[in-house]
């Protein structure tokens, strides 16, 4: 496997910029794995606590005395057990000189966010990991990311059964021991059924009603409860965007399982055959194209957005980037054609371009500014942005 020799040299160049760098990401994404990488190439000693382990907690009891005399690179691992550490960290990060530099790592919640940008305003960058990309596996391996995920240890199983054995227990201890940590005092069975009815809304506009009926709750209620997944990184919500247009215009996100595999468990979809068969293998497909096109970009979150009007004009992905604007549309065929959704977008929405990444093998041009692009292209023909 690709070691993430792109992740390894992003990372020490935010060390290098940042006393404080963050790893954040879902549980189980590789975290820890990647820390290693990254201390074995970084210049001078590494010493790593696991907050996890009561030995290193018990090291850590006075924490401004056990780091203050280390130098170089200084891993602190799952670091939400010990949010506290941030207003010692902030101290330590003063010091002139920096004589070490410091790489928390943390799965992704709210509490962990707030608390870290609160403390360590000015002073930490944040590095999102996700499962395994693309460019990490190889296009030999893209279906497998597909069905399987990028989670590490769902993509390497040895077998489906495996890759999907793993996923399962992973929703449950995620459900059961992760979400009361974020703050959600609801039965792991009542949060089960929410995120199986998210995954069957996978890629559609979120209604909080429709939610807040099935659940008996206030909107409020489902909306934070959308908002916790989100922060957890384990559901995108892609904002919409509002053209200055005359026409009407979805105002609602979407939302989509973050974690192809994830959803794969959640349908209850074992081999690649069943989700062939399934009424969400379109959507699925988007939601796992719309993931590898912002890796590849390098797009921010806040810079992601999708378009619709009421009329029926549509765009699954939007890039804005300053003056920049970037389409993108989905298409599950071998054979994309020229739509008038897709002239509506390109000229309602002043795109610079416009691509339909499609199953096919091929790249070629549409139109003036839109092209059909092959996913097997993808790494190829879609440029990041600059």
């Amino acid at each position: 496997m690709n070691p993430r020799h792109k992740a390894v040299n992003a990372l020490c160049g935010l060390l290098r910029r940042h006393p404080v760098v963050a790893i954040v990401g879902a549980r189980q994404v590789g975290k820890s794995t990647l820390a290693r990488l990254v201390a074995r190439v970084y210049p001078g000693p590494t010493t790593t606590f696991d907050l996890e382990n009561d030995e290193d907690l018990a090291r850590l009891a006075d924490p401004i005395l056990a780091l203050k005399k280390l130098k170089g690179l200084v891993i602190l691992d799952e670091v939400q057990h010990r949010p506290d550490l941030f207003s010692s960290l902030r101290v330590l990060a003063d010091r002139p000189g920096a004589p070490a530099r410091f790489l928390v790592l943390g799965s992704a919640s709210p509490t962990l966010l707030r608390q870290s940008s609160e403390t360590l305003a000015g002073r930490i960058a944040y590095y999102q990991l996700s499962g395994f990309l693309l460019d990490e596996v190889g296009l030999s391996r893209l279906d497998r990311l597909w069905h399987r995920g990028g989670f590490p240890r769902s993509f390497l199983a040895r077998t489906d059964a495996d890759s999907m054995e793993w996923r399962r227990v992973f929703i449950r201890t995620f459900l059961e021991r992760d979400i009361p940590q974020f703050g959600i005092r609801v039965a792991a069975s009542t949060m089960r059924r929410f995120w199986n009815m998210l995954a069957h809304y996978h890629g559609q506009i979120w209604n909080a009603s429709e939610f807040a009926r099935s659940f008996g709750v206030a909107d409020t209620t489902i909306r934070h409860y959308l908002d916790i997944l989100t922060s957890a990184l384990v559901v995108r919500q892609l904002l919409p965007w509002h053209a200055n247009i005359g026409k009407r215009q979805v105002k609602s996100p979407k939302v989509y399982v973050a974690d192809s595999g994830l959803l794969h468990g959640l349908l209850n979809l074992p081999r690649p055959a069943d989700l062939e068969g399934h009424p969400k293998v379109g959507a699925s497909w988007e939601g796992f194209v719309i993931e590898q096109l912002i890796a590849q970009l390098g797009a921010e979150p806040d810079e992601c957005h999708f378009w619709a009007t009421h009329s029926g004009a549509e765009l699954d992905l939007l890039i804005v980037r300053g003056a920049l604007r970037r389409g993108f549309e989905i298409k599950r065929t071998s054979a994309p054609a020229l739509t008038p959704s897709l002239r509506s977008a390109l000229s309602d929405l002043n795109l610079a371009s416009l691509d339909v990444i499609h199953a096919g093998e091929r790249t070629f041009e549409l139109h003036e500014h839109i092209r059909a692009v092959s996913i097997s292209r993808l790494l190829d023909d879609i440029k990041p942005l600059r």
